[in-house]
């Protein structure tokens, strides 16, 4: 038996003691090619679970390669990565399909989602506007990051937010979806943004790792 303390309360841990993990979904979309899978392998902690499947003849009509012709993968359901922030919170990681014909999947892994991440692409920047109407329509918080390949044009992200007529209170960024650094930025910046929303655990912000 554990021992009293002199208050009279038990000197033993109790279930109060024990943290509780929060945890959350993040949604991760974007145009077909713009960097999803890349930016969920680049930051889980644990083994990313990836669909991805090889583009075929019977896609030649429907996915458009412009811009990205050396891309011979697609994901075809979801990717899934993990990455913990403290003993108390856990950010759950969903790459949602960017193909058209994928589309009806979207609104079962948005269910309970905290809020999303929509990669834009600037050689092919109207690819991201069904997923920027779609977070905008359910009152999702969302971020745009701007994925820098080496081979787009730099453009600054005010203009990409022009360009996609975002509400002020949107984050715009740039970011490199191959470098852990960048995609921590990103995340930090989607939680800093729900949480002046006031629509996230106290608390959560300060968790963050560093960058």
């Amino acid at each position: 038996m554990g021992s009293a303390r002199s208050d009279g309360t038990d000197g033993g841990g109790g279930a109060d003691d024990v943290p509780v993990l929060a945890a959350h979904k993040i949604l991760i979309a974007g145009g077909f090619g713009a960097g999803k899978t890349t930016l969920v392998a680049a930051i889980s902690e644990v083994r990313p679970l990836l669909t991805e499947e090889r583009l075929s003849s019977a896609g030649a009509g429907l996915d458009d390669l412009r811009g990205v012709v050396g891309k011979t993968t697609t994901t075809v359901a979801m990717d899934f990565g993990r990455i913990t922030i403290s003993e108390r919170l856990v950010l759950y990681l969903f790459g949602v399909p960017g193909q058209e014909r994928f589309w009806f999947m979207w609104d079962e892994l948005a269910y309970g989602a905290l809020g999303a991440v929509v990669l834009a692409d600037v050689r092919r920047l109207r690819d991201c506007f069904p997923s920027v109407n779609y977070f905008e329509t359910r009152k999702l918080p969302f971020v745009v990051a701007i994925n820098c390949f080496d081979d787009a044009p730099r453009y600054d992200p005010e203009e990409v937010r022009v360009a996609l007529d975002l509400d002020p209170d949107v984050p715009a960024l740039l970011c490199d979806a191959r470098q852990l650094s960048s995609v921590k930025n990103v995340l930090t910046t989607l939680v800093e943004s729900i949480s002046a929303e006031n629509q996230s655990p106290r608390g959560m912000v300060s968790a963050l790792p560093p960058v």
